[in-house]
């Protein structure tokens, strides 16, 4: 079977949360295909190159992947001004198809809709407390979607107040992604739909839709 090897390059080791998302869209769009993915590990590199267009260019250098995504949190930005310095950073680097990711406000905006996954990340899977679970339509409104995230996470675990201090709901928010096989809600989200359609046009040009 034919190959893809993907390298997702962001800011740390939590953004791998988006993983399994970069995951169903590839298998959606090149079913034929199987997956190598990877993340980016520049952080254990010894002269750890800050701007994005270094960063591109280790990630180039040390993982030569077929596809490239390169996330960026919008963070108070505009989602052009985000897509703007991603391309930027990519002018006359590579000829090595790249997608940008690019969440409004941040990533954990789009774990917040899977209820079931929220309550089996924090480990009480059969919980039957009341979450208040944001509708998929003001998602993308929610100041600190972060937040929302891990609120939800400490109240689906049942813990007794002082047992959740010593919660670490940021530990477990990656297994939110792990435990979600549909991510087809997304679509009603602006900044999922882009890296959608973003994604499309590399692989038709690729001609990974074969």
């Amino acid at each position: 079977m034919n190959r893809i090897r993907y390298t997702l390059l962001s800011d740390g080791s939590s953004d791998k949360m988006l993983m399994p998302i970069l995951d169903w869209l590839l298998r959606r769009h090149c079913p034929n295909y199987a997956l190598e993915p990877e993340w980016a590990d520049l952080p254990r590199l010894r002269l750890f190159p800050k701007k994005l267009p270094e960063r591109i260019k280790k990630t180039l250098e040390f993982y030569d992947p077929d596809l490239l995504f390169i996330h960026r949190d919008e963070e108070g930005q505009t989602f052009e001004l985000r897509r703007r310095q991603i391309i930027n950073a990519l002018a006359g680097q590579t000829r090595t198809p790249a997608v940008c990711v690019i969440p409004v406000r941040m990533q954990e905006a789009w774990l917040l809709f899977n209820e079931c996954a929220i309550r089996k990340a924090a480990g009480n899977p059969n919980g039957r407390m009341s979450l208040q679970m944001p509708t998929i339509g003001t998602i993308e409104a929610l100041p600190n979607p972060k937040q929302v995230l891990f609120d939800l996470i400490s109240n689906a675990s049942g813990l007794s107040p002082t047992r959740r201090k010593k919660l670490r709901p940021q530990k477990l928010a990656h297994l939110i992604s792990q435990s979600i096989d549909d991510f087809t809600p997304l679509n009603q989200l602006s900044a999922f739909r882009a890296l959608e359609q973003e994604l499309s046009g590399v692989v038709r040009d690729a001609g990974w839709d074969a």
